[in-house]
């Protein structure tokens, strides 16, 4: 099992991020051991994803991936979102 990030297109600012665990696997996906967390991405999302650092917290309003993209020149309210 992984934890997959994919980079899609839409969201309020042209590009949004997606989370899965998944467990299928294909031989053109960049795998990374992060802190001993298997992290999936495809090769099309890999440039778009460089130099992230994803963050997961929990606060008293819930709790949510934060991610800091240098490569996003702005992003939405809810931070789901961004452009180049």
């Amino acid at each position: 099992m992984a934890f997959r990030i994919t980079v899609l297109g839409g969201g309020c600012s042209g590009f949004q991020y997606s989370f899965a665990l998944d467990g299928d696997l294909s031989s053109e996906d960049q795998v990374f051991d992060v802190k001993g967390v298997k992290v999936v991405t495809d090769e099309a999302s890999l440039a778009l994803l460089e130099g992230v650092e994803i963050d997961f917290v929990e606060e008293l309003i819930g709790a949510s991936f934060q991610i800091k993209n240098p490569n996003a020149s702005s992003s939405c309210g809810c931070g789901n979102s961004f452009s180049i």
